[in-house]
């Protein structure tokens, strides 16, 4: 008795599974997701949390998909590369993102924060100045916001980039080779930088106090902008919804916040008093700003060709 299946069967059951995917394909290609990048820290981890951009997207169709990153420069290489629609970084990654061809868009920003990054050296470190820095080695993420505040930070104390030697580590990995001193110093942002300063007594050589403005920008692709305007601005409204929340709730975030990164409470409500949490569109300041990161990254060779911050803004809406 043969169980093998006759060549007329496996003509049907061709046929039939040919007309199921016929039919399915215009279902699936219906479909439609915003994805968003997010990392362990920001507005975006609590939108997430919350399910209120889900609830927010329903009637225009939208579901979203989440990815975690461990730093901007990461989550924006993804934006290059099609994986995602949507994140925010502070204002270095993007100048790096830009330069090498990276379809992104500023779609928003945040205002200045800039006691939430600094360069820290060990509570005992004999270092008392940025100046003292000449000829140590400082542990950074390249390309995120903390590049930029150490270039300028060295500016102002009278050194030049090359006069420092760099160790390009994510933040964990910094914080290891910091704890065990392998570097001399770290720049870093917060969270980090809060937990540093509680739990190790990391001290402060300087903050962006009167030498960076910090800022965060939001972004998505040029596709996305053109093909998705109302989900841009969707998420935009919803960034701007919880960022109104964590001002008035400062307590409340910092206990919703610290499961989701493993860091205590009180040590988040540190970090979350250093930032503005709002979203807003760019001003001609804060491109001239930007542009001014992205022409001293050119000066210092960091980057290979000069970028135009103006060419990657967000057309106007007529």
């Amino acid at each position: 008795m043969s169980f093998g299946i006759t060549r007329r069967s496996f003509a049907l059951l061709a046929a039939g599974l040919a007309g199921a995917l016929t039919l399915a394909a215009p279902a699936l290609a219906q479909e439609k997701v915003v994805r968003i990048g997010y990392q362990k820290y920001g507005t975006l981890i609590l939108l997430k949390n919350k399910g209120l951009l889900e609830e927010k997207l329903k009637p225009l169709g939208y579901t979203v998909k989440w990815a975690e990153f461990p730093a901007g420069p990461q989550l924006l290489e993804a934006l290059n590369a099609g994986a995602i629609d949507f994140g925010n970084t502070g204002e270095a990654p993007p100048i790096f993102a830009q330069a090498a061809g990276a379809p992104l868009v500023y779609v928003g920003y945040e205002p200045a924060a800039p006691q939430g990054e600094a360069i820290l050296v060990p509570k005992d470190s004999p270092l008392k100045s940025v100046a003292d820095l000449k000829g140590k080695t400082i542990a950074l993420n390249k390309g995120s916001n903390v590049h930029y505040l150490l270039v300028k930070a060295l500016e102002k104390a009278g050194l030049a980039y090359s006069d420092v030697k760099t160790a390009f580590l994510t933040p964990a990995d910094a914080r290891a080779a910091f704890e065990r001193g392998s570097v001399d110093a770290w720049a870093i942002w917060d969270p980090f930088q809060a937990a540093a300063e509680q739990t190790i007594a990391a001290r402060q050589l300087a903050d962006g106090t009167g030498i960076v403005a910090n800022y965060q920008y939001y972004f998505s692709t040029k596709a996305f902008v053109d093909q998705a305007p109302q989900v841009v601005d969707a998420v935009l409204g919803a960034v701007a919804e919880i960022g109104a929340w964590v001002k008035a709730n400062p307590k409340a975030a910092a206990a919703e916040f610290s499961p989701l990164i493993g860091i205590p409470a009180p040590i988040l409500e540190v970090a979350l008093a250093r930032q503005q949490y709002d979203v807003k569109p760019l001003t001609p300041e804060v491109v001239a700003a930007q542009q001014q990161v992205a022409d001293t990254f050119l000066a210092l060779g960091l980057i290979p060709k000069p970028v135009r911050i103006s060419d990657a803004l967000r057309p106007s809406k007529s």
